[in-house]
């Protein structure tokens, strides 16, 4: 049987050919809807470990056409502060002065690092299901394993463990376990996974925030099984969002079983009028 959400995912990669950047001498994979016109907001798209700019399809085709949505796949080297300058480097590029920047899990690190190092970049940031310090993750499965010379197969291997168990708890979102399987499996190669791992187990120190809380906005899932509840208090007592959105569940990937949901939170943060209904919506927490 076919899996509706990968063929969704596949059809947009279809329509839309995930193109090459090289930024300081790294390749990254780059989405770029162009612009619908001169007033039309920014938006850059930052994915975590398990996904590649495309895991944004939904929010991409949701807002295409209203705003110019960039999304970008990691490169197989560098780390935070190396990306951080590549992802500069790329506004730079496209000629963009500022955007608005959302970051999932590893890529919501990374882009509180952008918007603290480049305050003036960054109009507005989506902290969403995401940690604000690296501080003991290397204690922490798969982060302790050597993360250069354990086997590929081993750092899979741990990632399906953890899918499969969060099938068995959430059977209604099996489609999305098998879409990340596919990720984990091979779709995101050897060294880009290696690089990713790496990312956030060797990852600088967060500098202090500068943006104003109504510059920030926080997403999160009450079952987040990756961000526990104090991590996830740590990223809003960091940046004092001036709105906190809270999910009653969605898991690390809300924006891919929540769709309507989590786009109606950028539409209005971006502001632009409504393109789906809230649903049952998250709750705000400010």
């Amino acid at each position: 049987m076919t899996n509706p959400l990968i063929a969704a995912r596949d059809d947009f990669t279809a329509s839309h050919p995930e193109a090459r950047a090289i930024l300081n001498g790294r390749d990254w994979g780059l989405f770029d809807t162009g612009s619908p016109g001169p007033d039309a907001p920014v938006l850059v798209l930052i994915p975590g470990t398990l996904g590649r700019g495309d895991i944004f399809w939904n929010q991409i085709l949701a807002l295409k056409g209203r705003a110019r949505v960039i999304a970008v796949s990691y490169p197989a080297s560098g780390g935070v502060a190396d990306w951080a300058g590549d992802l500069v480097a790329l506004l730079d590029r496209l000629k963009l002065d500022r955007v608005a920047m959302l970051g999932s899990s590893l890529g919501g690190f990374l882009a509180q690092y952008i918007a603290a190092l480049h305050p003036d970049r960054v109009a507005h940031l989506f902290a969403a299901n995401t940690l604000s310090d690296g501080t003991g993750l290397d204690q922490r499965p798969p982060y302790s394993s050597d993360l250069d010379a354990a086997p590929i197969t081993e750092l899979r291997a741990g990632f399906s463990t953890a899918l499969e168990g969060w099938r068995k708890a959430h059977p209604d979102q099996s489609d999305l376990v098998d879409l990340l399987l596919a990720e984990v499996g091979g779709r995101i190669l050897e060294p880009e996974m290696r690089a990713r791992l790496n990312a956030l187990k060797r990852a600088p120190r967060m500098p202090a925030p500068v943006l104003t809380g109504d510059r920030v906005t926080t997403i999160e899932s009450d079952d987040d099984p990756l961000i526990p509840p104090q991590m996830r208090a740590m990223v809003r007592a960091a940046l004092s969002p001036a709105v906190a959105y809270r999910f009653l569940w969605g898991g690390h990937f809300p924006y891919a079983i929540r769709t309507a949901d989590y786009t109606a939170i950028l539409e209005t943060a971006l502001g632009l009028p409504p393109g789906a209904d809230w649903g049952t919506g998250p709750e705000r927490t400010k």
